[in-house]
């Protein structure tokens, strides 16, 4: 979004008017700025400098001889021009460390317990996001046999997540069938990608003899009966927070937000949103009308990527009213997403 530029009075005026509504949730009139910020200017003036800043539209005023609030417009300059981002308090940095230990050794679980987390400590819904199929690797293959033609395949990955499939060939197997395949699938496709499993295997299949190649035939059969997956798993806590705030006692504002939440997809857009804009921080911002989604345009997300051995493979993010303290939740943000992607990257390794 464009915007001017303001001038020293303007953006002080601006910046005060957002604190006080993140606080208190109520229109700003210009004495409680001079009062709480203890300013050597006079009502009247801020009043002036209020009615131009509405004019630009960084600022709004609902009802006549209300105070003003900010814009969506606003919000965005306070974010991009006058925001400096609080790093997370020791007290937050703690209990993160206390409760995200190198003892979780399952990625669901690790993922779970920091949006857990996020959401306890944020006061917002926190969302986040499992590390990309195309990042995960394979780790080890298991074959069980259940029955003539129940077999149970199992798939742990690098980031200590587990798949867990039940297939059903036409073929019949036997224990030792199912030994010898486990462990021909481990030579061949231990550290391929996870979503590349079958596409690897069909590859090498020109290359095989004999008993590699019937193998090999056996193996590819089953990895085709895998489900496709694709989709990526959300983790998301604390839905009832947003309903908390005074923006969602409005039943059509909640049942609209309500409906965006079920929409897993368009929540993994919004959290998203930011990561193609070239900031100088890690935490992108999307203010409420720039996300052009049905049910956000009272919401605002902070959201930060995380990375395992350099690359990035998620985000983390949080979800609460435009009313929300952009600084503070930015640096609990990116603070969060810096200490799971270490703990993941050493439950890579």
């Amino acid at each position: 979004m464009s915007h001017s530029k303001l001038t020293e009075r303007e953006q002080l005026i601006l910046r005060a008017v957002v604190h006080l509504y993140v606080t208190s949730a109520e229109p700003v009139g210009s004495r409680a700025i001079v009062k709480r910020f203890d300013l050597d200017i006079s009502p009247a003036t801020v009043r002036n400098v209020m009615a131009d800043l509405e004019e630009t539209d960084y600022l709004q005023q609902r009802h006549t001889s209300s105070g003003r609030i900010p814009t969506d417009k606003g919000y965005r300059y306070y974010v991009d021009s006058l925001m400096q981002i609080q790093e997370a308090t020791h007290e937050d940095r703690a209990r993160i460390e206390a409760n995200l230990s190198s003892q979780l050794r399952d990625s669901d679980e690790i993922l779970r317990q920091t949006s857990y987390l996020l959401s306890l400590i944020s006061h917002q819904t926190s969302i986040v996001e499992s590390p990309r199929m195309s990042f995960a690797r394979v780790d080890h293959i298991e074959i069980v046999l259940l029955g003539d033609h129940r077999l149970a395949f199992l798939l742990a990955d690098n980031c200590g997540g587990v798949r867990t499939m039940v297939l059903q060939p036409e073929k019949v197997f036997s224990a030792e069938d199912t030994q010898r395949l486990s462990r021909f699938l481990n030579e061949q496709l231990h550290d391929t990608p996870v979503d590349s499993v079958a596409a690897s295997l069909e590859a090498k299949l020109r290359v095989f003899i004999d008993e590699q190649r019937h193998l090999a035939e056996q193996a590819l059969e089953l990895l085709q009966m895998l489900p496709g997956d694709s989709s990526q798993r959300l983790f998301l806590e604390g839905t009832t927070q947003l309903f908390e705030q005074p923006e969602f006692h409005d039943v059509r504002k909640a049942q609209e937000v309500f409906g965006l939440l079920e929409e897993r997809d368009r929540v993994l857009d919004l959290l998203r949103a930011g990561i193609v804009n070239p900031i100088p921080h890690p935490s992108r911002v999307v203010i409420g009308s720039e996300a052009r989604q049905e049910g956000f345009e009272e919401l605002s997300m902070v959201s930060a990527p995380y990375e395992v051995d350099g690359k990035t493979v998620g985000m983390v993010g949080v979800l609460g009213p435009r009313r929300m303290s952009y600084s503070r939740l930015s640096g609990l943000v990116e603070y969060t997403a810096t200490r799971l992607g270490n703990l993941l990257t050493r439950l890579a390794r």
